[in-house]
């Protein structure tokens, strides 16, 4: 049989299904019981899309729309396995992961995050990444502290 006559894959085909790995991040694996359970959430939402995909009779579609939940699996099922489960705070004295911490700034800003594990931090929504540099200054400090970060003082004003 003539190649004339066979389907190849193309190039940016094959360019598209060998996606690379996300990048996984140094740090510990800390999460909350809320983080785990949405990483969890993730994992099976990534293996059942990949499920849905396989089900595509064009070999080069079904590839091409494997490749992302493949991809996510591989990262959520890394989270999963080296997750660190860290319980509620018990003190409300110092600032800690998966406190909720209120403070002021210099130009007389007042905000309120939670510290929370990498993959469930969500600025917007409330929550930043212990591994932020905010949240590493803020972390062991209490009610009053001031901590400099990027030329201007935070002053922590409660601990929740």
């Amino acid at each position: 049989m003539s190649v004339a006559f066979t389907k190849e894959e193309s190039s940016e085909t094959a360019a598209e299904t060998l996606l690379p790995d996300r990048p996984i991040s140094p740090h510990p694996n800390l999460v909350t019981e809320a983080g785990l359970k949405a990483l969890e959430t993730q994992l099976r939402q990534a293996r059942a899309a990949y499920e849905a995909a396989s089900a595509i009779e064009d070999v080069n579609e079904r590839r091409r729309q494997q490749a992302n939940p493949m991809r996510d699996a591989r990262y959520f099922a890394a989270r999963v396995h080296t997750a660190q489960l860290v319980p509620d705070p018990t003190s409300l004295e110092n600032v800690a992961f998966g406190s909720t911490v209120t403070f002021s700034r210099d130009d007389g800003r007042v905000q309120t995050y939670r510290i929370v594990g990498e993959d469930e931090a969500d600025p917007k929504a409330g929550s930043i990444s212990f591994a932020s540099p905010v949240a590493r200054l803020l972390m062991g400090k209490a009610v009053g502290d001031v901590v400099s970060v990027g030329g201007q003082e935070l002053e922590i004003l409660a601990i929740s």
